[in-house]
């Protein structure tokens, strides 16, 4: 169990210093509880059980990938010249994106409910399974 612990912080260490966001624990990979701020210049020590930004688990390309949309005010055109890629990629990243926040899971949910109560039309014979095809179709 220490070999990976000690491959995970080599690897850690190997990035940049300011990529070192460490947010889910080397064994198990659990999600870390942030319990002590420090302010180095005057030494104040502050403990408890704070809260992880929202942004400090994306990845590395996910974070360079926010910089750049944000810094060409999401206007896609810009994002494609400013980091060298193509229109399908930047919105292939933008939705990689968008999942590792979890803002997409709702409506992800939402298909998935619907295309649930489609097969169960289905299967309570309220519905043909010609007009499920359609259904399922729309619901893409």
């Amino acid at each position: 169990m220490l070999d990976k612990i000690y491959i995970y912080m080599y690897n850690v260490h190997r990035r940049r210093q300011n990529d070192m966001r460490l947010t889910k624990c080397p064994v198990c990979n659990k999600e870390l509880t942030i319990t002590q701020l420090t302010c180095e210049p005057c030494s104040l020590k502050m403990e408890g059980e704070f809260e992880n930004c929202e942004f400090c688990s994306l990845s590395e390309e996910n974070l360079e990938f926010l910089r750049s949309f944000i810094r060409c005010r999401g206007i896609i055109k810009d994002v494609e010249k400013e980091l060298g890629i193509s229109y399908p990629t930047v919105r292939s990243r933008l939705n990689r994106l968008v999942a590792a926040l979890g803002y997409g899971e709702a409506e992800a949910k939402s298909r998935d409910e619907k295309r649930y109560d489609v097969l169960e039309a289905v299967k309570e014979g309220k519905m043909s399974s010609k007009d499920a095809v359609a259904a399922l179709k729309v619901i893409r």
